[in-house]
């Protein structure tokens, strides 16, 4: 395994990229649990921790899953995806708004420790498209009172995907609107 390169918090998140492109190569145990961690290391309200994450890395539940959704077909390149879900009955006062914001943080953390760890992932969403969340729990028996927020494929980029200077003045307000 080649040497990892930290980079300062600014640079990791302005090289952070959606990774589409992935080389088929399987991500560590290590590395998954490294990036769990840092996802559980998000911000929550009242610190609930309403988030479950289910690791798929069967090939056949991941294809099914790329079939099934329609900006997720990389899937099965990544050979990883994390699915994050909220629970709301966990969350601070047992709030679906709350979850969701909880679980949103944990989604970029994930996103961010795959740039840190020489990865590549992409968020793709399922919440608040209620076929595609039904779809998803479905597949993965997930309960009904559970919320599948995002499918995030992880694994080894191939080296196509950039990161895009998203900053606009256009967007900043100085006191008030």
């Amino acid at each position: 395994m080649e040497a990892v390169i930290l980079k300062d918090g600014l640079t990791l998140i302005h090289e952070r990229k959606s990774v589409r492109s992935y080389t088929g190569e399987p991500v560590d145990k290590e590395e998954i649990d490294k990036i769990l961690r840092a996802a559980m290391a998000a911000p929550a309200a009242i610190h609930m921790m309403p988030w479950k994450f289910i690791i798929v890395t069967d090939k056949i539940k991941l294809k099914a899953l790329a079939d099934g959704l329609p900006f997720a077909k990389m899937l099965t390149k990544a050979g990883t995806g994390i699915v994050v879900c909220a629970v709301p009955g966990e969350a601070a006062m047992s709030s679906e708004e709350f979850a969701i914001l909880d679980c949103t943080c944990a989604s970029e953390n994930i996103l961010l420790a795959t740039e840190a760890l020489g990865l590549g992932a992409v968020w793709t969403a399922v919440y608040p498209n209620k076929e595609l969340m039904d779809f998803v729990r479905k597949e993965l028996n997930i309960p009904q009172h559970v919320i599948p927020l995002n499918v995030i494929p992880v694994g080894h980029p191939t080296g196509e995907d950039r990161a895009q200077d998203k900053y606009d003045v256009k967007n900043i307000h100085w006191g008030e609107w």
